[in-house]
């Protein structure tokens, strides 16, 4: 629940001026709970709400419905109208008030109507075709792009160099600062220790941490690298980033005219 929290406090944030957009999809969604297929539909729809992560939304038609109990609580958006709730019960296990629906939802929202959303930390499990899917539905106007680079990344630590590469691969994510991802060969690896925190990226897998001791100082979950990521973020499989809010600098160099070997 924390990192769910997270992740909404630094999430993408909503670029288009509409407040609410509705967007069909055409993947295959399955929903688990309670070792159940709860949903199954190949018609959702994907609802993105300025300043909110995005929502998938399930005709009814598509819902094991014989796993959801209507109750009396009831919410109100300004944006889509009066939200009713259901609780799940499945393979022994309850959750109260964890899907809703907008019986009758306000203009801009029609098309969410006869349609069921259901709170993602307290599923099972998500799957987009076969391919499980973390922390959150992927926004389709979010992109990664993941670039060789031979400009020179240095990073210093505790007043210490504790990478210093020109082999660096570098990670643009929309709404998020460029991320610099370095091969295990230019990092200081002899001043890392594993951790045991994880986090999870729906646009780049499973994040494995270290802590740096540098000095005689232990510098906790400052870097951290995808040993399996989505295969959409493969090239940065191994390779170790360091937060830039956390060290003494990130020193990228400056371009310097010349192009790659081969390039026009």
């Amino acid at each position: 629940m924390e990192q769910w929290k997270q992740v909404k406090e630094r999430g993408h944030i909503h670029p288009d001026p509409n407040p609410v957009m509705v967007l069909p999809s055409p993947k295959r969604l399955r929903v688990l709970f309670g070792g159940e297929v709860l949903a199954d539909s190949a018609r959702a729809l994907l609802l993105r709400e300025k300043g909110h992560l995005p929502v998938y939304y399930v005709p009814r038609e598509d819902v094991h419905m014989e796993h959801l109990q209507p109750t009396e609580h009831h919410t109100h958006c300004p944006r889509k109208g009066n939200a009713s709730y259901f609780t799940l019960r499945a393979g022994g296990r309850t959750e109260e008030n964890a899907a809703w629906s907008y019986e009758t939802p306000l203009p801009g929202a029609e098309s969410i109507a006869g349609h069921l959303a259901f709170y993602w930390e307290r599923m099972d499990g998500w799957y987009e075709e076969d391919e499980e899917i973390l922390v959150h539905p992927r926004d389709p106007f979010v992109r990664v792009d993941i670039l060789d680079s031979t400009r020179r990344v240095r990073v210093t630590l505790g007043g210490e160099v504790v990478a210093d590469s020109t082999h660096a691969r570098f990670l643009f994510e929309t709404g998020h600062p460029t991320r610099h991802y370095l091969p295990r060969e230019d990092v200081r690896m002899d001043l890392l220790q594993p951790s045991d925190a994880h986090t999870r990226c729906p646009y780049k897998g499973e994040a494995h941490y270290w802590h740096a001791s540098v000095g005689g100082q232990t510098y906790e979950n400052v870097v951290w690298s995808y040993p399996q990521p989505v295969r959409e973020a493969a090239p940065i499989a191994g390779y170790l980033c360091f937060y830039a809010e956390r060290v003494d600098t990130v020193e990228v160099s400056p371009p310097d005219g010349a192009l790659p070997k081969g390039a026009r």
